[in-house]
């Protein structure tokens, strides 16, 4: 699957799943919740014993016209080519790694990094970047989207830190071309509670949908 094909279509559906887990049971339970939610992103972060191995095996089961996996807290290029000799379609970092960045292109990879600062969102996009992710995004909230906009409209960005079902429209609002929820989505798991975690899934995906149609219709009729 060709980058810009990826970037579409988890823009479209508009939330990533960020799975952070105990175990691989664990870890390919919350995929399989979130994914019978409709979420197809999903980013199966390195703080999770065996990354790899998930990754792996997740690349095998899913066709990425279907889910498409990516790797999550990369710090480094040596991690972000073992994720995508795995079978990672996208990856994800916390901050800038301009290495990181270079390796994804190397690969014609997705790449989001991180960024909490005008200037370090600029960074991310000279560096090459496809997506900024805005984190931790609980500690502005959707007013940061809004106000890096101001300067940089051309920013793709996705706040990624306490974004939930209630505040996702307003990241949208705000201008997040998609979103990354984490515990707030996949809390259930601990519990083991899995059917919440597609409920949740199931609402934000629609949450964002009805978000982008009113934002939408505003832009067209200014109503």
């Amino acid at each position: 699957m060709k980058k810009n094909d990826i970037l579409t279509k988890l823009e479209d559906c508009g939330v990533i799943a960020v799975v952070r887990a105990e175990s691989e049971e664990m870890a390919v339970k919350i995929v399989e919740a979130c994914v019978a939610g409709g979420i197809v992103g999903i980013e199966i972060t390195f703080t999770v014993q065996g990354a790899i191995d998930i990754i792996t095996a997740l690349a095998k089961r899913y066709k990425p016209e279907e889910v498409i996996i990516g790797a999550g807290t990369v710090l480094d290029p040596e991690t972000a080519r073992a994720a995508i000799l795995a079978g990672a379609h996208y990856v994800v970092s916390p901050c800038l790694n301009v290495d990181t960045v270079k390796t994804c292109l190397r690969y014609q990879v997705p790449c989001m990094t991180g960024a909490m600062t005008p200037k370090e969102v600029v960074d991310c996009m000279e560096a090459g970047a496809d997506i900024i992710k805005i984190f931790p995004a609980a500690l502005f909230g959707p007013s940061i989207i809004k106000n890096f906009k101001g300067p940089l409209p051309q920013a793709q960005m996705m706040p990624t830190g306490g974004v939930n079902v209630g505040n996702v429209a307003d990241w949208i609002n705000a201008g997040a071309v998609m979103v990354g929820s984490g515990s707030d989505l996949t809390a259930g798991a601990k519990k083991g509670d899995f059917e919440s975690i597609t409920l949740l899934a199931k609402e934000m995906v629609e949450a964002v949908r009805v978000a982008r149609d009113i934002k939408e219709q505003i832009g067209k009729y200014g109503v």
